[in-house]
């Protein structure tokens, strides 16, 4: 059954998981985007998913997230890869696992690589967001948002009809988070899924990055008119039979 549970990171920070409960091998750790959490409908699937397969499932809800502890302004993309690996070393301990990462998620899940590399059996990306607050978010800022930003920390920025507060150390950090210069020689399955019709991240975010898998089984699948979520019920199928290739080729 699927259960949202907490975990205490630090004094001050609990952040929420979902769970099935089971405890087999390998296991599944799904990774949200940005400013989303672990009530949405990705997490579910692929949980209900797993229950099927009775494999073990975790999503983990990073901090300022959903109804994670901790203040949004105040994360960043090493703050939330911390609280991931925090939490890897914890629940899965030295079990293998497959890792999905949505968006920034598909960031959070290649950082792992450098910790748990010899458990990481397979990843699927879904819109993959690798170094977007500086190459994509920064990048459309105007001048005068730039200007803004820098001098009070903090932009709040409309999109979508959502309010996204930027923070300037937000930024910052994100360039401290490279992940087109390294080089990963996992020998395992890789698969990235991107929709040609994505409004938030271009394609070749995803061409970029699956290059750096050097030794993986590599497979990029573009989606045609595909959105930036991808996770309608026909998306869904595809996402879902590769994650079950991904299983068996790791079992």
């Amino acid at each position: 059954m699927n259960k949202i549970k907490y975990i205490k990171i630090s004094k001050n920070i609990k952040i929420r998981y979902l769970t099935n409960n089971l405890k087999k091998n390998p296991y599944i750790i799904f990774l949200h985007g940005f400013m989303s959490d672990i009530d949405g409908e990705k997490p579910k699937v692929f949980s209900k998913f797993c229950s099927k397969l009775k494999l073990g499932f975790f999503a983990v809800e990073y901090s300022g997230h959903g109804k994670s502890a901790g203040k949004f302004t105040q994360g960043n993309i090493t703050k939330w890869s911390n609280q991931v690996n925090f939490f890897i070393k914890k629940k899965v301990k030295n079990n293998k696992f497959i890792i999905i990462g949505s968006s920034m998620g598909s960031w959070l899940s290649t950082l792992q690589f450098k910790y748990f590399k010899k458990q990481i059996k397979g990843f699927i990306g879904i819109g993959s967001a690798p170094e977007f607050l500086d190459k994509v978010m920064w990048k459309k800022f105007t001048s005068k948002m730039k200007y803004e930003t820098m001098k009070k920390g903090v932009y709040n920025l409309k999109h979508g009809g959502y309010e996204y507060p930027i923070t300037y150390q937000l930024i910052k950090d994100g360039r401290k988070n490279k992940v087109f210069n390294k080089k990963i020689s996992s020998k395992i399955p890789v698969t990235f899924f991107h929709g040609t019709k994505d409004e938030a991240i271009p394609v070749k975010f995803s061409r970029k990055l699956i290059k750096i898998f050097t030794k993986a089984k590599r497979k990029l699948i573009i989606i045609k008119n595909g959105d930036h979520s991808l996770f309608s019920k026909k998306y869904q199928k595809k996402i879902l039979k590769e994650l079950e290739n991904i299983i068996n080729h790791s079992v």
